[in-house]
Order: structure tokens, then C-alpha cells, then sequence
């Protein structure tokens, strides 16, 4: 004799749909720099600043294609503090023991506005550029431009697990870089 139940298949759909919503509404968790200087006090990691402009289309495809790819947000999320930085916006940034702001910030600029004070201490000339510091806030590397997620992830990976340490030539990054196992399927 055959019963007819419904409640497996319902269960399982409901299962199905929070996955399927759960990984589809998983993003970065974007901090200020005077969060991620806070939190890292309290649990030491890395930090990536993330030097953007509104209107440059490389920082928006890289929001909307690198930083959302799962792997890319795993290590992101897992193994960083990571601070969205508008390089032409209004906040103020204490860090260094030094205060910086922009001066020439307009609330009613339409495109291009003034560049930030810590964006030029940090030597940022082009957008989107990542800036990695260490756990005491040293400058580790900085990545400038577009980066797919399989490009961008061994240099997550060899940050993250301090393997940049050993790496002082280009023979060595080329041989690191060789031996990289993605976890990225394209």
C-alpha cells in the first residue's frame, strides 16, 4: 500500500529556498577604517581598504562581480577587515595619529570631487586601488585596477596566510603563483 505524503518535498523546498537566499543576499561586511581599527584591537586580522570613486565604472564592476563572487566573499569576510573608502568623499579619518579629511569636498558635485587627504597619504592615484595592512596597520602591498575573482584570490590567499613574507622576488611571486590551487571554477 502506497500513503501519499507532501511534508518531505515541502520540507526540502523550504530548505532549498533559504540556501538559495541565504548565499544570494551574502556580501561583504564593509566597515569604516576607524571600525576596522577598533575591531582588530579586539581580534586581530588584515585589513583591505578598498579606494574607490562613484563614478568609475572598474570600482563598480569589481562590486558587482569580484567581491560577490562566494570564494572571493569567504576570504573577505573570514580573513579580513575590509573598509569601503570613497577617495573623493567628506568622511573624516583618524589613523596614523593623524587626522585627514577633504577640504575640497562639494555636496552637490555631479562626477569628480576633491581627493581625500588620506587617498593622497596613501599614495592613491588611480580606482580602484586595494591597500593591504598588516595587523599593526603597516602597509603590506596595493593592487591597483580591476581584478577579476580568480585574479584577485591568490593574492587573498598569500596575504591571508602571511606568505608574502617569504616572497621577495619575482621568480618566487611566478613560482607561488604556479603552485596556486583555485578554488575558483570560471
Amino acid at each position: 500500500m502506497f500513503i501519499k505524503t507532501q511534508w518531505p518535498m515541502k520540507s526540502s523546498l523550504s530548505i532549498l529556498l533559504f540556501c538559495f537566499f541565504s548565499l544570494s543576499f551574502a556580501q561583504v561586511r564593509w566597515m569604516t577604517i576607524d571600525q576596522a581599527i577598533t575591531a582588530q584591537k579586539a581580534n586581530p586580522k588584515k585589513i583591505i581598504v578598498d579606494f574607490y570613486a562613484d563614478w568609475n565604472t572598474a570600482c563598480k564592476e569589481m562590486d558587482n562581480e569580484t567581491f560577490v563572487h562566494p570564494e572571493i566573499l569567504k576570504y573577505l569576510n573570514d580573513k579580513f577587515y575590509i573598509v569601503k573608502f570613497n577617495s573623493e568623499g567628506d568622511e573624516t579619518v583618524n589613523i596614523y595619529d593623524r587626522v585627514f579629511k577633504n577640504p575640497e569636498f562639494q555636496v552637490k558635485s555631479k562626477g569628480k570631487n576633491g581627493t581625500h587627504q588620506f587617498a593622497k597619504f596613501m599614495n592613491i592615484n588611480a580606482y580602484p586601488t586595494l591597500i593591504f595592512l598588516d595587523e599593526n596597520l603597516q602597509p603590506i602591498t596595493n593592487l591597483v585596477g580591476k581584478f577579476t575573482p580568480k585574479e584577485l584570490e591568490p593574492y587573498l590567499n598569500m596575504i591571508a596566510t602571511n606568505q608574502y613574507k617569504s616572497i621577495k622576488t619575482r621568480d618566487q611571486w611566478e613560482n607561488y603563483q604556479r603552485k596556486f590551487k583555485s578554488k575558483i571554477k570560471e
